[in-house]
């Protein structure tokens, strides 16, 4: 799947590329074990095994990238300021990529989240 992600990310525009290049590194650091995989048309994270929930994705649009939790309910949880937000996501540019502590704490969330069974049914 990742030859997938590798030509969606190789046919953005040359600042986008490199944005999400560093995003899927930093993502695949703190998410070692899960597989890279497409969803909702946006690479990402899923949880490993074969019901593995997706854990986190993330999107270009015109003006601004997007890193989706696959929640509703991690993104309103935390203080993500001066980045504008959705229900959904968070969204940010090239030239002011996610912070570190910022793109951990939204993972953990998340991560936390399933852990506790959220989208269990």
């Amino acid at each position: 799947m990742s030859a997938g992600i590798d030509a969606f990310i190789a046919a953005l525009p040359h600042d986008q590329r490199d944005a999400l290049t560093d995003l899927r590194a930093r993502l695949r650091a703190l998410l070692p074990d899960h597989i890279e995989c497409m969803s909702y048309a946006m690479p990402g994270f899923r949880q490993p095994g074969p019901k593995g929930k997706m854990v986190a994705g993330y999107a270009t649009f015109a003006r601004h990238l997007g890193l989706y939790p696959h929640s509703g309910t991690v993104i309103p949880r935390i203080d993500c300021t001066p980045f504008k937000t959705s229900k959904s996501g968070v969204l940010f540019t090239p030239g002011q990529p996610l912070p570190d502590a910022l793109l951990e704490q939204i993972i953990r969330t998340r991560q936390a989240e399933l852990a506790a069974g959220y989208g269990r049914r």
